[in-house]
């Protein structure tokens, strides 16, 4: 399971060493589905931890950027002149 992860490689081209890639791909389900690799993530990322080989830093970012109210549905430029001048006419 870790050869395949970790080289990204298909199921079924699994080192054959390991067994059948369907059996090595059933336990890895097993363990997905069992809550197995969240456990062993948790357990590393405790001991890296306590070993200070992790730096927990926290970034907050509060940038808003907004954009004028016209800038969704914005006209081509000429068409609101040309709606002003008929407007114009209809009005004189």
């Amino acid at each position: 399971m870790r050869f395949r992860t970790r080289t990204g490689v298909p199921w079924r081209d699994e080192l054959e060493r390991y067994g059948p890639w369907v059996r090595v791909y059933d336990l890895f389900r097993r363990w997905q589905r069992d809550s197995a690799w969240q456990r062993i993530f948790a357990e590393l990322q405790a001991q890296a931890d306590a070993s200070e080989l992790i730096i927990w830093d926290l970034n907050i970012d509060s940038t808003v950027c907004q954009a004028h109210q016209y800038a969704a549905g914005a006209r081509k430029r000429g068409v609101g002149e040309r709606a002003a001048r008929r407007h114009h006419r209809r009005a004189g």
